[in-house]
């Protein structure tokens, strides 16, 4: 049915490219490439290495020779080999098979992990499928070109040889590097549909390196979205890590839109940058965490959720109260409602959902500025990520900016400073729960300063 809605859109039978040789590449010297050594991990050399000295063939492979090409230190070096996965095993010490759909080896020096995968074969028409194409197992091992056609798009099927300093392309890898596009190997159709989850690459690779997709590989991903409802929660997930990871959260997001991936296809990206007052929200959010990425910080998972569904909490809030829920009540009810539907679609952790909570409860306690509250609230080890997405919220305009200027000074002030701030600016559970509450108790005398908890990082 998917296939012959395609075939109507694009006028036609999909086009496959014209037959050519691709058991032979295209071989690039130094010169030719300009990939700088010194980019190069010592560890991926030194695997690759071991490899060839035992008699097998090892290339760097995928991303990280794309990334070189394009003068960026890879953060991940994957290698390639002719070894089959226990060949690689008994040649280094900490080396792990895993894996189902196809094995792997993890090659641990120290805490640096380097992937080593055994080339596969070309032909995956005998491999475990389900009703949909989905390709579910495949340890079908093969040659370097078959490997090669294997891969998802021309720019990450590049074979990388430190030892000669060469880079054999077998799919027009360079040229497409140079041209700035992002072409898929095969007919799209097909490849879509071994693997959904490409909808996904495509569109954060064209977005992070700020390529454009090609004509041909673009024209089936809206129509092919729904294919993402059968991948496993669990490969979603981690591909939407990787997406609002990438240091381009924004404009991966802009560009799911573009190619139609939004709608239906997972709850939380019919709401994000879907929502009149969370916009602005939602871009600080993002514009913040892309520029965490690029400094080399680390992120938090929970921290970065709890943003992006937000205001869809607030909204639930808002109507839990409105049918007559108290306050806090009301937003944990809301909290419970925004988690329950993401977790059909999204195979959210349990830390990370209870970094989101604790994120969300937060927000009403940083209003109550009276007593031994803020006291309590500085002991809270999530302090720092609640205090981070307070700021976030004061930013966009959801709530005075004068509150998180107050708790920015009670943070930085001594004992006698803090009880000053108190002593000015008194305050309740956020404006409507105050309204609502017939009378205030008297404020105690707060804890001295050494008795509260530093705050911790926002990436904890």
């Amino acid at each position: 049915m998917i296939k012959t809605l395609i075939r109507r859109i694009l006028g036609g039978k999909v086009k496959e490219a014209p037959p050519v040789d691709l058991t032979k590449p295209v071989i690039l010297g130094p010169q030719d490439h300009g990939i700088d050594p010194q980019l190069v991990s010592a560890n991926a050399i030194r695997v690759t290495q071991t490899l060839q000295q035992a008699g097998f063939a090892a290339f760097i492979v995928g991303g990280a020779v794309r990334d070189l090409l394009l003068s960026v230190k890879p953060k991940d070096f994957d290698i390639a080999t002719n070894a089959t996965p226990e060949q690689v095993k008994r040649l280094f010490r900490r080396a792990f098979v895993i894996g189902k759909r196809f094995q792997i080896v993890h090659v641990m020096f120290g805490q640096d992990l380097l992937e080593v995968t055994t080339f596969r074969g070309s032909s995956s028409d005998g491999a475990p499928k389900d009703e949909h194409g989905r390709v579910l197992r495949d340890n079908v091992f093969g040659e370097q070109h078959e490997d090669a056609i294997r891969r998802d798009f021309t720019i990450n099927a590049m074979y990388y040889d430190p030892a000669s300093q060469t880079v054999l392309d077998y799919h027009g890898g360079i040229k497409d590097i140079r041209n700035k596009t992002l072409r898929i190997i095969g007919v799209p159709e097909a490849r879509f549909r071994e693997d959904p989850v490409r909808l996904l690459r495509v569109v954060r690779f064209a977005a992070k390196l700020g390529f454009s997709i090609d004509p041909a590989t673009s024209a089936p991903i809206a129509v092919m979205a729904p294919l993402i409802n059968n991948v496993p929660a669990a490969r979603v997930f981690d591909e939407m890590i990787k997406l609002l990871m990438s240091g381009q959260a924004l404009a991966c997001l802009q560009q799911l839109r573009k190619e139609g991936l939004h709608h239906g296809l997972l709850p939380l990206l019919d709401v994000v940058l879907e929502q009149p007052l969370g916009e602005k929200f939602v871009r600080l959010a993002l514009a913040s965490t892309d520029l965490r990425v690029r400094q080399g910080k680390p992120v938090s998972p929970g921290f970065l959720f709890a943003s992006l569904l937000w205001h869809q909490v607030l909204e639930k809030w808002a109507a839990y109260q409105a049918a007559g829920e108290p306050a806090i009540p009301a937003l944990h009810l809301a909290a419970d409602d925004v988690l329950n539907s993401q977790t059909e679609k999204l195979a959210l952790q349990r830390k990370i959902a209870s970094d989101m909570r604790d994120i969300w409860a937060m927000q009403p306690r940083f209003e109550r500025r009276v007593g031994k509250s803020p006291y309590k609230l500085l002991e809270h080890p999530r302090l720092r990520a609640g205090y981070d997405f307070l700021l976030l919220r004061c930013e966009s305009g959801e709530i005075d900016a004068e509150i998180g200027e107050w708790w920015t000074d009670f943070m930085e002030a001594d004992g006698e400073g803090r009880e000053v701030l108190l002593a000015k600016k008194p305050g309740g559970v956020g404006e409507a729960a105050a309204k609502k509450r017939p009378r205030r108790r008297s404020p105690r005398k707060p804890k001295a300063a050494g008795d509260s908890t530093p705050p911790n990082d926002v990436a904890d």
